[in-house]
This record gives C-alpha cells, structure tokens and sequence, in this order.
C-alpha cells in the first residue's frame, strides 16, 4: 500500500510535470505551519530560478490543476510561492479503512527483496552479571531486530558474548585456589568430565572479582593466571571442559536477566566460536600480503587517501602472538558470512568503540573477508547518566547490577500503581496481578525512557520521569492503550465489533486522529532505513496525545447514530492495533488495565 504521502506526492509531480515542468519540483512534505495546511510543497520557489518567472506564477498554476482532484479537500497557493495542502475527508477515511483491513501490516508493505541481517547487540561477559552498562545495546539492538522482522527482513541476533582472554585464565586459577582437587586441573585425567559444574552462579560471580583484584596485587597470580589462557587458548582438555561449565552456568544466568528485558537471540556465539577461524585468516592476510609486522605486532594498514584525521593500522596479532577484540571481530565476520551470508551486520556498542570499527570494517572489505554488497554498520550509542549528568551509578559510587535497576523501578511502579487503585477505589486488582501489571509498566518505562532518545546521544536515566504517567513516558503511552481496551470492553458488552467503512471525520481532533494514523507505513520504512527506534517513539506519542484529543471531544459511547459510533469504533480498534504493533516493535506490551 502506497503511503499517503507519496501518493499526494504523484498528484502534485503530475500536476507540475502537466503545466511543462519537471518532475523533481513535485516533492511534496508534511506541512511545518499545521495551523494553515496538512501538507506543502515548495517545488514552485527552486522552480523559479529554472523557468525564470516569480514562484506564484507557477503555484498559481499547481494550485488550479489540482483543484478539482479528489484527494484535496483545498489545495492554495500562498505568495511568495507556496503550495498548501489539505486532504479530503472522504479520501483520508477511506485511506485509515484500507489501513484498518489491512489487519497485521495497516499498509505497510513488507519488503520485496528480504535481506538476511545480523545484529549483534549483546556483548555480555560470561561470569559476570549484567550491569547498567549493558542496558543500551540490548534495548536498541532488540528493537532494530524487531523493526527489521516487521518490514520482513531475515533477522538474526547475536548475542557475541565475551568468554575469551585473560578473564577465564584468572577464573581458572581462581577456582584452584579454591578447590584444588577438581578433575580438570589433573592433566593425567583422560576420563570423561562431570556433567555438573563445580560452582553456582553466586560462586562464579564472586570468583571472578576476586581473582581480577587478586591479578592487580600479586604479579605471580596475574602469570599464572595468563598461562591458564594459553593452556586453554591452546586446547587443555580440562580447562575446556571448565570452560564449558562456565559458559553453561552463565548463559542461564544472562537468559534469565535478558527474558526479564524482553530481549532475546537467534544465536548464543561467543568470542571462543570464532578462534578456529583465526589460523586460516591470518595466513590468508599474510599470503596475499595484506599484514605486515610493525613493532612486532602484525597489523593491516586501514588509512585512505580521502582521511581527515590519523587512521591506525588494525592490529591481527600482537606481539606475543596473542588476538585481539579485532581479531575476533574480523574471525566472527569470517564465520557469519560461511554459515549465513548475511546482506548486512549490524553491531550496537558505545560510541566510544567508533574507531575500532573503522578499523575493523576497513580491514574486513580490504582483504575481502566480505563482498563490496555486504553493509557492515555500527551503531554508537551515547552514555546512560543519572541524574546528575555523570554516568550512572550506585548510591556508593559502584556500577549498579542491572537486575536491581529493574528491580528498583518495579517497587517504584508498584507503588505508584496502588496509589493510582486507591484512588479510584478500584480495590478489585490482586495483589498478583498489581506486581504483573507492574512489572509489565515498568518494563515499557525502562525501554521508553532509553529508546525515545536518538541512540547516538547521551540521556538521564531519572526513574520519577520516566515513571510518571503524564507526558512522553512509556507509562502514558500504556495508559492510552488500556484506555482505547475499556472503551472497546464497554462497547463489545453489549455489541459485536462492527466491520463498517471509517467515515470521514466529524471534527478537526478526528481528522488529525485519522491524518497521524495514514503515516504509520511511512513512518515504519523510515525508522527501519535509519536504524531508529526513536522516531517510533515519537510517532506512538503523537498518535496517543491525537486519540486523546479526539477521546476528550468525542462523545464514543453515548453517540447515538450507530453508523458515525461505528466509525468511531473502528478508528479506535485502528489506533489500538498501530499502538500495539509499535510498542511491540519497541519491546515491550501493554497490560489489560492499570
């Protein structure tokens, strides 16, 4: 279905390109002056210079040729050369019905030639809980999978752990410390290896800052710790199996901290995945005479003739013959594309990182790891602050678990919403269901509050905003969804929904509910082009403060001629469908009632 815009766009290019003008000057945009028109177009003032003549000569010629055209309800030319748009009502309802019978994609096309992307959005390292500092990448990174799933893309998310390096080595030794008797640090053992891990969760995550803080203090356990690596990263069998243990006890732990985001991932790969596709990379990028030895590390230079500022080689191995982040970046690139052959990857980490994948990017398309077709994009996104504009932190200065964020923010809802019951005297909510309906809130908060910032700029992280259930909050926009479910609850209690033809508006709140409405498909193409869940965002808070407009002027359910109450109706299913549709994309749900 073609989107509204482009539509009114074909009128007025034909209009142009009739009076002897060309096509380019047909472009037609939302209006910026919405108190004096819907839509503009201000093709006539360029047009001007071309065709030598003042700007309303031609307007006044675009004007007359579209004044009888059934999409316009007027259409004026305004000096010094302005052309003026207002759709017609019967054309816009009948646009909002296509949408409405369109159930599932409202006239928004899928894509005709499906790409397979992969977004790599997770990042977490193993042994380790996830902190606020994961929040961001999981968020956005989920919502852009979802956006391109909507638009009918192959979409894959990786979850890219970190379970390689120095880290393990220092478990590793940990661990020994601890339990020195274990199977696996007996290199005689040629047995099978328990099927049990020798640690819990809670265990793991304490073995891992001890031994880190152990590695700063006492240079003979950092060594031993560095020679655990290389054992491992060479293939001891126990230290595999303890390996595997790790990763086995932590992924539990981070699928059960990311189910409780709402994030998920096709793929479960991590850092350790990549490793066998080191060797050949290397020798390729040496045999074709790509990497060369600078100061004993072996680099591929990455700088072009077009650079404005100092590109540093990338580094492929350094000194002691150890990877890097890069090497595993370029591997994990190598695997993607043998076993998926993905048209695009996606990676979602702090900006900060920005330089690195240029470096990488670069290094990957120079020595022909992927095709000159294959879009490999970073998004950087900005700092998660508190309230006082500085990173956010604990109260005592450390970096807060991200499981007690979410917890903080429940109890916070919780409240809130109990407040809310009593208030109402609407005393027949279960505690149960208060704690969901709760948990369910807070969620959407959470996900709101970071996604309705552009991803590439930093935000303030403050729980009583993003909370409140006033303004542009993921709160608010729940709450006008469980609105538009009451007054449909209402009006199924004594009728069937009906499946009648959307009128054209009755009131100028209406028509804006139905014009907001119509830009839902180009809304969704937009936002899926540039990798921007915020314009979503931005979209869904428009089109809940039109509804309410349209909700506090209209009388829905006392109306009493059955076909306007059916008109309304069904612009009230329209609007709840569309708001549900984009906070699933988002990643997130709304409750039944609050």
């Amino acid at each position: 279905m073609k989107t509204l815009i482009d539509l009114i766009t074909e009128q007025v290019t034909n209009a142009f390109t009739g009076q002897g003008y060309d096509a380019k000057y047909g472009k037609v945009t939302l209006s910026n002056r919405p108190d004096l028109c819907e839509y503009q177009c201000n093709g006539a003032m360029a047009a001007a210079k071309e065709y030598k003549c003042a700007p309303f000569m031609i307007s006044d010629k675009i004007a007359q040729a579209l004044a009888e055209n059934e999409l316009f309800e007027s259409v004026e030319s305004v000096k010094p050369g302005f052309i003026n748009m207002k759709v017609s009502p019967a054309y816009l309802a009948k646009y909002v019905s296509d949408m409405k019978a369109d159930e599932g994609r409202f006239g928004c096309d899928k894509a005709a030639h499906p790409k397979t992307i992969i977004v790599d959005y997770g990042g977490a390292n193993v042994a380790k809980p996830l902190h606020v500092g994961h929040l961001r990448s999981a968020v956005i990174g989920e919502s852009i999978k979802r956006i391109g799933k909507f638009m009918g893309h192959n979409m894959i998310g990786d979850v890219h752990l970190g379970d390689w390096g120095l880290q393990m080595g220092l478990i590793i030794v940990e661990l020994k410390e601890r339990k020195p008797d274990l199977v696996y640090y007996d290199e005689s053992y040629t047995g099978e290896y328990p099927k049990e891990a020798p640690f819990t969760i809670s265990e793991l995550e304490d073995i891992y800052p001890t031994a880190s803080k152990k590695s700063k203090e006492d240079e003979a356990f950092r060594e031993a710790a560095m020679e655990a690596t290389s054992q491992l990263q060479a293939g001891r069998r126990g230290y595999r199996a303890l390996l595997a243990h790790i990763l086995d006890v932590s992924v539990t732990d981070l699928k059960k901290n990311y189910d409780n985001l709402n994030v998920s991932f096709e793929l479960w790969k991590g850092e350790s995945d990549a490793q066998p596709y080191i060797p050949d990379m290397v020798q390729m990028m040496k045999d074709k005479g790509f990497a060369y030895m600078s100061e004993g590390a072996l680099v591929v230079d990455v700088k072009e003739d077009t650079d404005t500022k100092e590109i540093p080689p990338c580094i492929i191995l350094k000194s002691d013959g150890a990877s890097l982040y890069s090497t595993t970046d370029l591997a994990t690139i190598v695997m993607r594309m043998q076993d998926y052959n993905p048209d695009a990857i996606i990676y979602l980490t702090d900006q900060r990182q920005s330089m690195h994948f240029v470096q990488v990017f670069r290094c990957a398309r120079k020595t022909g790891l992927v095709g000159p077709d294959v879009e490999l994009t970073h998004i950087g996104f900005g700092t998660m602050n508190g309230k006082d504009g500085k990173p956010f932190k604990t109260r005592d200065g450390g970096v807060m678990r991200l499981e007690y964020l979410l917890d903080e923010i429940n109890e916070e809802m919780l409240k809130k919403i109990t407040e809310n019951q009593k208030e109402k005297e609407n005393l027949d909510i279960s505690e149960e269901e208060a704690k969901q309906t709760a948990k369910t809130v807070a969620l959407a908060a959470v996900k709101y509050g970071d996604l309705s910032n552009q991803a590439s700029k930093d935000y303030c992280f403050d729980i009583e905003r993003f909370t409140s259930f006033e303004g542009n909050t993921g709160p608010y926009i729940l709450y006008t969804i469980v609105r538009i479910k009451s007054i449909l609850k209402k009006y199924t209690a004594k009728n069937t929904l009906p499946d009648a033809p959307i009128l054209g508006a009755h009131s100028a709140s209406e028509k804006n509910l139905m014009l907001v409405l119509s830009r839902f498909n180009a809304m969704m193409e937009n936002a899926y082009e540039e990798k921007a869940p915020h314009k979503i965002c931005a979209y869904i808070y428009e089109l809940a403060n039109a509804f309410n407009g349209f909700y506090h002027e209209t009388k829905i359910l006392s109306e009493e001629d059955l076909k306007v109450q059916a008109s309304y109706i069904g612009l009230l299913v329209l609007t709840k469908n569309i708001l549900e549709t984009c906070i699933d994309v988002l990643g997130f749900s709304a409750p039944d009632r609050m």
